[in-house]
C-alpha cells in the first residue's frame, strides 16, 4: 500500500510559511508597547500629507519639506502633550504625598452626607487602601516613560520614510492587497477621514468643552483653574467619564473647603452647560470633518484604548469603521454569486 508523501517543494513552502509567520510573531509581540508610536506615525501623517505635496510642489526638496512637516507636528502636537503631562504629573505627585490627609478629609465630608441620607455606604472604605493604590499608579506613569520616549522616537523616525516615501509605500501597498482599484481607493479616502475625523475632531471637542468648564472654575473661584482645565480637556476624551474627571473632584474639594454654595453652582454649572455643550460641539466639528455616527466612535474607542492605548480613541473608530466597510465590500463583490 503506498503512503502519500510530502512533495520536497510543498516542505519547502510549509517550512517557509511557518518561519515567516514565527518570525513575525516574535517582532509583533515586542513591538507592542510601541504599537502607539507606529499608529501616530500613520495619523501624523494622514493630517500633514497635503502639506507635505504642497511644499514639495513649491520646489522645497523632499528631506527638507519632511523635515517641517516633523518640526511643525512638534510644536502642535508633542510639545504641548509634554507640557500636559509635566504638568500633571507634579500636580498627582504633591497630590499623592497628601492623598491620605485629602482622603479623610473627603471622607469626612461623604460621611456628613451618609448622615443626611441616612445609608452606610463608607464603612468599607480604607483611606490606607486608596492612598497605596494612588502611589502605584504614578509609580507606574513614571516607570512608563522611558517606554514613552522610545515610542516617540520610533515614530518620527517612521513618519519621516513615510513622507519621504509615500509614492513607494503606495505602489507597495496596492501591490499586496487583494482588492480591485476602485475597493482601495473607497477604503484609502474613508480611512483618511476618520483618522482626520478622530485626529482633530475628539482633541478639538475636549479643548472647546474644557474652555467652558474653564469659564465656570473662574466664576465659582476654583484653586487652580488652569490645572482643573487641563484635567477637564483629558476626561472629555475619554468615554463615560467625560468632563466628569474635572468637574466631580473641584466641587468635593470645595465642599470640603466649606464653599458649599460654589460646589453646588459649579455642579449645576457642570451639569447643565458644560455637559450639554459636548454634544453641540461633537455634531459641529465631526460633521464638517466625516460624517462619522456617535455609536461607532463609542463603540470603537472601547475597542481601540484598550488595544492601543491612548491613540486607540483614534484608531480604535478606524478599526470598527473599516471591518463595517470591508464587509460591504465582500457583499458588494461576493454576495450576488
Amino acid at each position: 500500500m503506498n503512503k502519500e508523501r510530502l512533495s520536497p517543494a510543498l516542505t519547502r513552502q510549509l517550512f517557509m510559511l511557518i518561519t515567516i509567520i514565527v518570525l513575525g510573531y516574535l517582532i509583533a509581540k515586542e513591538m507592542v508597547p510601541y504599537l502607539s508610536g507606529i499608529l501616530g506615525a500613520i495619523t501624523i501623517y494622514v493630517i500633514f500629507k497635503k502639506f507635505m505635496i504642497k511644499l514639495v510642489n513649491k520646489g522645497f526638496k523632499q528631506w527638507i519639506s519632511a523635515a517641517i512637516v516633523i518640526v511643525l507636528s512638534m510644536f502642535i502636537i508633542v510639545i504641548p502633550i509634554s507640557l500636559i503631562i509635566l504638568l500633571l504629573s507634579s500636580k498627582i505627585q504633591k497630590a499623592a504625598s497628601n492623598s491620605e490627609e485629602l482622603t479623610t478629609i473627603v471622607k469626612s465630608k461623604l460621611d456628613q452626607i451618609e448622615g443626611y441620607i441616612g445609608i452606610d455606604f463608607l464603612s468599607q472604605i480604607n483611606t490606607k487602601d486608596i492612598t497605596s493604590w494612588v502611589s502605584d499608579q504614578i509609580q507606574g506613569l513614571v516607570g512608563s516613560t522611558f517606554d514613552t520616549v522610545i515610542a516617540v522616537t520610533i515614530m518620527y523616525f517612521i513618519l519621516y520614510f513615510m513622507l519621504i516615501n509615500a509614492k513607494k509605500l503606495q505602489a507597495i501597498f496596492l501591490e499586496y492587497i487583494p482588492l480591485s482599484d476602485k475597493n482601495i481607493a473607497v477604503i484609502s479616502k474613508e480611512s483618511s477621514d476618520i483618522v482626520k475625523s478622530n485626529a482633530i475632531g475628539i482633541p478639538l471637542v475636549a479643548f472647546m468643552q474644557g474652555i467652558v468648564a474653564l469659564i465656570g472654575y473662574y466664576i465659582f473661584g476654583v484653586k487652580d483653574p488652569l490645572f482643573w482645565f487641563v484635567v477637564t480637556v483629558v476626561g472629555s476624551m475619554i468615554p463615560f467619564i467625560g468632563t466628569a474627571l474635572g468637574i466631580v473632584p473641584v466641587t468635593i474639594l470645595l465642599l470640603s473647603q466649606g464653599e458649599n454654595w460654589q460646589a453646588i453652582g459649579l455642579l449645576i454649572y457642570g451639569i447643565a452647560v458644560v455637559g450639554s455643550t459636548d454634544n453641540v460641539f461633537r455634531v459641529i466639528v465631526q460633521n464638517r470633518l466625516a460624517n462619522l455616527h456617535p455609536l461607532i466612535t463609542l463603540i470603537g474607542v472601547i475597542i481601540g484604548v484598550p488595544l492601543f492605548g491612548f491613540i486607540g480613541l483614534i484608531f480604535g473608530p478606524l478599526l470598527l469603521s473599516l471591518f463595517l466597510l470591508l464587509v460591504k465590500i465582500y457583499k458588494n463583490e461576493y454576495g450576488s454569486s
